[in-house]
């Protein structure tokens, strides 16, 4: 019984040392420093099948408040409206560009392979990606999101966002597994290892890119064209973050759970291609987040079940912080009560879909 106390209280303080890590990030009041400036920006939107999404959201994009930027919206060999909706949208604003990809058997359905022609066409030398179904949280998204360009800093990692459409457990479980990924990622960069980026709010120039080789070293991959690409080519020098609240964009959440787990199958399968010391750091939190709650269990009963459950108060005070302020950041506050059961909620679906993917591998982009 002592044994299974002391393992308990080992992953214990390795779970909490995370969580106080994760502390720098959630108690900053201000992100990377923006300067004002007019830098030209290309807005990257790849669409298939986003008919309805365009007719919803592009004109958000269009509207924002930046004197000088164009949008690149590549068809993606899509079935439905989408290119004569772009056409449309065409003809009211010369600076939407259409870049109209027929299926390639070499590279068909791949993503990367799209997103490597809007880019080529693409005149600004800075380049900021979002989704046909993401709407930018205010005009100013996209200077607060350039503003934080440098002659260093050639990757800026914004937060992607989802909607609240609905009171349902659903909701909450996405937007708190959004959220919980967004205060790693975030903080990771904080500490100086940036480890992934979201494809709804990102940006990098397009040396950036071309110094990388593009999407070469994972071309193969048809998914991770925005995390496979950060974790090679951020580190520490050249990568700033934008939290503003007026730097956020939303997208539409997945409306029921199958959806859901199929979209997170197709983005833990490229996490097995990060870099090797972000593969431990990550494989070591899961880890300890899943052995905390089974020792958790099994030390109640035990003697020392006074000592787990005062270990326990300590974790959710410490957590409570963490995902509070990191909440107020994201606006996503009302998420704050529910974090103990979401968290259990989301241990478990992790654990399912990482069983899932050693079974059978994931679709990928639709």
């Amino acid at each position: 019984m002592l044994a299974i106390f002391i393992a308990f209280a080992a992953i214990g303080l390795v779970n909490l040392c995370y969580y106080l890590g994760f502390f720098k990030f959630a108690l900053t009041t201000s992100d990377s420093e923006a300067t004002p400036q007019n830098l030209p920006v290309s807005v990257i939107i790849c669409a298939k099948n986003e008919a309805d999404n365009l007719r919803d959201f592009l004109p958000q994009i269009l509207a924002q408040d930046h004197p000088d930027f164009e949008v690149v919206v590549i068809n993606d060999a899509s079935g439905d409206e989408t290119l004569d909706i772009l056409e449309e949208f065409q003809q009211a604003d010369s600076r939407l560009k259409i870049v109209d990809v027929q299926n390639n058997e070499a590279f068909w359905a791949n993503k990367k392979y799209a997103l490597t022609l809007g880019i080529k066409k693409a005149k600004n030398p800075y380049l900021l990606f979002t989704d046909a179904d993401c709407k930018p949280e205010s005009e100013h998204w996209l200077s607060e999101m350039s503003s934080r360009f440098t002659a260093q800093k050639s990757i800026i990692l914004g937060y992607g966002g989802y909607f609240i459409n609905s009171r349902s457990l659903l909701n909450k479980l996405i937007r708190f597994e959004t959220l919980f990924t967004a205060v790693q990622y975030f903080s990771y960069a904080n500490w100086g290892l940036p480890y992934m980026g979201v494809g709804r709010n990102l940006a990098y120039t397009s040396e950036e890119f071309y110094r990388q080789n593009g999407f070469a070293t994972h071309l193969h991959l048809r998914s991770g064209d925005d995390d496979l690409f950060v974790n090679q080519a951020a580190n520490k020098f050249n990568t700033a973050l934008c939290f503003s609240p007026s730097g956020i964009t939303r997208s539409v959440p997945k409306e029921d759970l199958k959806s859901w787990i199929r979209q997170k199958r197709r983005h833990v399968s490229v996490a097995k291609h990060y870099k090797g010391a972000h593969r431990f750091l990550l494989g070591v939190f899961y880890a300890s987040q899943l052995l905390f709650w089974l020792l958790f269990l099994a030390t109640l009963f035990t003697p020392y079940w006074h000592f787990a459950l005062a270990f326990l108060a300590i974790r959710f005070i410490v957590q409570g912080t963490v995902f509070y302020n990191s909440g107020k950041k994201f606006g996503e506050t009302d998420l704050f009560w529910l974090f103990p059961f979401l968290e259990l909620f989301l241990i478990w679906a992790q654990l399912g879909i990482f069983i899932a993917n050693l079974i059978s591998k994931p679709t990928h982009w639709k």
